[in-house]
């Protein structure tokens, strides 16, 4: 692909690029990483916490090129989350050095045709949308020379006293029931609470934060929220496929709000694996992606 246009993706095109992302996250996993918790804790990474940022439009990257590019942080070990497309790159008065590598990113939308918008209007139909994929190569500004140095400035990390206010703030505003106390973090979907434990019985107290957003996640699954199939026993690929869409949500509002997020259970690896390689349907995959 060019590295200064976007191109659009249809049929098997797209169907293709719904593998190379799975793919990208299968070699991941097998190397005993998870991309939405390593950008932080390893050697590898000097990155500052948070979601990746278009560097020029300052707008974050969402769904999976979140994943995409914090593996790419960890693949290569940059010292930014601040991407930039080619063109980007010369318009800041800068360019990206010979030789570099991009990262593909994609942009997914609907529009309607204009066969279609006449077809509509001649019978009185609703029009019926299209959906379609466009990849983008963006690189990091690491992989730039001769930006403005505001754009490759680390983000200092918050205040430790505002993580907690700011959870306790997101947790009231989503109006689930949440309750603190007893010994065991888990979501009870008939009633519909989350039940935490109280941040002192942590061994780390900042992974209660995160604990307590995993469990939220689960509870945004209710019939009446997003409605999920949380009918999964444990062991069940159900039951992996919802702590996989735990994790990662856990982990996007852990970034989010500047908290370092931890795998809650490295043993899931496995199964977490068997679903990225295709237990998924392609839906599913775009939906992931979406």
């Amino acid at each position: 692909m060019s590295k200064h246009a976007s191109r659009a993706c249809t049929g098997q095109d797209r169907t293709g690029l719904y593998q190379e992302i799975t793919d990208k996250i299968i070699a991941e996993l097998e190397a005993g990483r998870a991309p939405w918790v390593q950008p932080w804790g390893t050697a590898a990474s000097k990155a500052p916490l948070g979601l990746p940022r278009n560097a020029s439009t300052r707008r974050r990257y969402s769904g999976i090129n979140v994943l995409i590019l914090w593996g790419a942080v960890i693949s290569h070990g940059f010292p930014s989350q601040g991407w930039l497309t080619f063109r980007q790159a010369l318009s800041l008065g800068g360019n990206v050095r010979k030789g570099e590598r991009g990262t593909t990113v994609v942009y997914a939308d609907r529009f309607v045709p204009d066969d279609e918008r006449r077809r509509a209007r001649k019978t009185g139909d609703e029009a019926q949308a299209i959906p379609f994929l466009k990849r983008f190569t963006v690189f990091n500004v690491a992989q730039c020379d001769g930006l403005p140095q505001d754009l490759a400035a680390a983000v200092p990390a918050p205040e430790p006293g505002l993580i907690e206010p700011t959870v306790e703030a997101l947790i009231r505003a989503s109006a689930i029931d949440f309750r603190i106390g007893g010994d065991r973090a888990y979501y009870a979907p008939a009633p519909d609470y989350v039940m935490v434990p109280p941040p002192q019985a942590f061994f780390e107290p900042i992974n209660w934060h995160r604990t307590a957003l995993h469990e939220c996640a689960h509870a945004s699954g209710a019939a009446h929220r997003l409605g999920r199939d949380l009918t999964g026993s444990f062991g069940s690929k159900k039951y992996a496929f919802e702590e996989l869409v735990a994790e990662i949500s856990a982990a996007y509002l852990c970034a989010s709000l500047n908290i370092t997020p931890t795998v809650r259970h490295a043993d899931y690896i496995g199964s977490w694996l068997q679903l990225w390689r295709g237990e998924h349907n392609s839906s599913n995959r775009e939906v992931a992606i979406m």
